[in-house]
């Protein structure tokens, strides 16, 4: 039997980049054994479910590009989302988890108590094989007086984690429960319960939690643990994925940068570490800035309009081989897409402001005749290319006896406000000549 393997995150209004994780690694055994995939929302908790949590999850998975194998459809089955699948809902399934406590009940496993109904635990200790961790035994108890029976289903009427979690994973026939190593306390309790309901349970993998990079536990206020954080700050999901596949996997041959379709080939349980992941945002940054470079020219386009778009600049007043030209001065200098618009939005904006620290430095007594001397040449020249204009500076500057650098700092401030940014003489032959010489005039009457 091929295995099927399941991501079950309650919906509590964001997506943990440890849940994002525990998704993907399940989606890669998926894919690596030609298993199944399922997608399960416990939502179970009346009072912290919202659509808008759900969406969450589901938007982060799709961007993420783990798609599920199962589940209802959705949508017209006439219309454009034809075929399209959702995920399970606990809250949907609440017959099962009746008809199962009815079987305990029935067979004196399990007993009403104080409005409650309770699970007749197990009084011998328990074995959890597991593939990562390796053999675990989990004795009953410390003391023999306290009580290890626990809770199916609360007073109120609500069935509890542990329960429909495993009924859930007996019904769908999970094979191995891949989750988060904070998940094996609980492990003792489910195999008791499969135990009970007279089946094997499935093969358990607990793969190692997420810290930060000072050891301590990754909450949802920590930087880079919300997975939303990464679609507003401009990260390509494949750079999210390939960083993911490293916090607690090794392909053994110290590849860092690896496309997902080759990690699937790559991935197996066996690979992966024991000791818990530090999460390094400098590493993560890094790989983004790798695949960013490595992004096709209309991608990196879309990409960039979508940026651009978001800070509220306009790029659709332009043509569009202006814009395509602006932004291939950008590619390879930029590694997040938010990072964008501070960048390089002096393409499309008809006034710029003066970085105040470039321009004291800049925008000094002497640099005035110089950039004057710069303009002149700028409007002599007949071709206004970057090869064009990198000759034309240089020349200007043996005619003045001074390096070259000493007129493209001002030259770029009076073009684009800022210190820093693209290739000087390529973003000038975007800009175009007009558009150059009329903030040159610009900068010559500020700020001196």
């Amino acid at each position: 039997m091929k295995p099927r393997v399941r991501f079950a995150p309650s919906p509590t209004g964001y997506l943990h980049i440890g849940g994002a994780r525990t998704a993907l690694f399940n989606w890669l055994y998926a894919r690596h054994t030609g298993g199944t995939f399922v997608l399960r929302i416990e939502d179970t908790d009346d009072a912290r479910n919202s659509q808008e949590a759900v969406d969450v999850i589901l938007n982060g998975l799709r961007w993420l590009g783990l798609d599920w194998d199962e589940g209802p459809l959705t949508g017209d089955a006439t219309g454009p989302s034809k075929g399209d699948r959702g995920p399970y809902f606990q809250s949907q399934r609440k017959e099962n988890y009746q008809r199962r406590v009815e079987a305990l009940l029935s067979r004196g496993l399990a007993y009403e108590h104080e409005g409650a109904i309770k699970f007749k635990m197990t009084r011998e200790p328990i074995l959890i094989p597991d593939l990562v961790v390796g053999d675990v035994l989990r004795p009953l108890t410390d003391r023999e007086e306290v009580d290890p029976d626990w809770v199916l289903v609360r007073s109120d009427g609500q069935p509890v984690f542990h329960f429909v979690n495993v009924v859930d994973d007996l019904e769908m026939g999970i094979t191995h429960v891949i989750r988060g190593e904070d998940h094996l306390s609980n492990t003792a309790k489910h195999i008791a319960l499969f135990k009970a309901f007279g089946v094997e349970p499935p093969k358990y993998a607990h793969i190692p939690l997420i810290l930060n990079a000072d050891g301590s536990k990754m909450s949802k206020r920590d930087k880079g643990a919300s997975l939303t954080s990464y679609l507003d700050d401009g990260f390509l999901p494949e750079a999210v994925n390939n960083y993911l596949c490293l916090l607690g996997w090794s392909p053994k041959d110290n590849l860092e940068k690896m496309p997902l379709a080759e990690v699937v080939g790559r991935f197996d349980l066996p690979q992966i570490l024991r000791h818990n992941a530090k999460f390094d945002y400098e590493k993560l940054t890094w790989l983004q800035g790798e695949y960013c470079r490595d992004l096709p020219g209309d991608r990196f386009y879309e990409l960039g309009v979508h940026a651009f778009a978001k800070a509220g600049v306009d790029t659709n007043k332009f043509p569009i081989a202006y814009v395509k030209a602006a932004l291939d001065t950008c590619k390879g200098k930029i590694k997040t897409f938010n990072e964008l618009p501070a960048y390089a939005s002096f393409y499309f904006r008809d006034e710029i402001a003066y970085d105040p620290e470039a321009a004291r430095k800049s925008f000094v007594p002497e640099s005035k005749p110089r950039l004057e001397k710069v303009r002149d040449a700028f409007g002599r020249l007949s071709t206004f290319d970057a090869a064009s204009i990198e000759a034309a500076l240089k020349a200007t500057a043996a005619e003045l006896g001074v390096k070259v650098g000493v007129l493209i700092h001002p030259t770029r401030l009076a073009t684009t406000g800022h210190p820093h940014g693209p290739s000087l003489y390529h973003l000038l032959e975007v800009l175009g000549k007009e558009k150059v010489l009329r903030r040159i005039e610009k900068g010559l009457g500020s700020c001196w």
